[in-house]
């Protein structure tokens, strides 16, 4: 029988789901309802009562819907490894960001920093300042985007790097991506998928949990800058 699937979904891995998404739905004949959003706000959302049978975030954040009782216990798949990276406007010159000095040097030189507020790497960010101890030197020169992505503010011209996971900056038109950070600053960042331990329809959600381990393929991972969980 077919069902209503209400998921809640990581932008990190947005590109990749977009596909996959619509095939399960033919597949199964299952409707999704999905709803997209940093995994920081999705979060916040669920305590604030949000439900959904299905989850696609970080693997921190499903074990921690684990511990809570809201996600069910021996569903987790990983999907996919993200890391963080460097941005610049289409056409603007690449800054050297091979190791942490340079990195540094280039944050230095750099008019204006945009990074998100919520976004996995929005919240990491601050801490590669201080390990670099320039955290007031960029504080001047900080955008953080309102209600849109950091490559769209970055598109459109309001900062002159842009920080974010590399799979969000890459589908965005008008941006060029650097790079990763650096090894020694680098972040790497675990998406998974879980059922909901409260799903109206257990074996439904189950079964698309499934067909994402399943979908997540190193071609489709790496066309939008993301590598196999495994």
């Amino acid at each position: 029988m077919a069902v209503d699937i209400a998921v809640l979904c990581t932008n990190g891995v947005k590109e990749v789901v977009l596909e996959l998404f619509p095939a399960f739905e033919r597949a199964s004949g299952h409707k999704l309802a999905v709803t997209y959003g940093p995994t920081a706000g999705i979060m916040n959302k669920l305590k604030e009562g949000v439900t959904a049978d299905a989850f696609v975030l970080t693997a921190e954040a499903i074990e921690d819907l684990v511990k809570q009782g809201k996600a069910a216990a021996g569903t987790r798949a990983d999907l996919a490894r993200s890391f963080i990276g460097v941005a610049v406007r289409k056409g603007a010159p690449h800054p050297d960001i091979s190791t942490m000095e340079k990195l540094k040097q280039a944050l230095l030189a750099a008019k204006s920093v945009a990074y998100s507020k919520l976004g996995i790497s929005g919240l990491y960010f601050p801490t590669v300042l201080q390990r670099l101890g320039i955290e007031e030197e960029i504080k001047c020169k900080t955008v953080l985007p309102e209600g849109v992505p950091v490559g769209v503010a970055l598109a459109r011209g309001d900062a002159e790097l842009g920080i974010q996971q590399i799979s969000e900056l890459l589908p965005v038109e008008g941006v060029e991506v650097v790079g990763p950070f650096p090894d020694g600053v680098q972040k790497v960042t675990v998406f998974s998928a879980a059922a909901s331990a409260a799903a109206k329809e257990p074996g439904a959600a189950r079964a698309l949990v499934k067909f994402l381990a399943d979908g997540f393929k190193p071609d489709k991972l790496r066309k939008w800058g993301l590598e196999p969980a495994r």
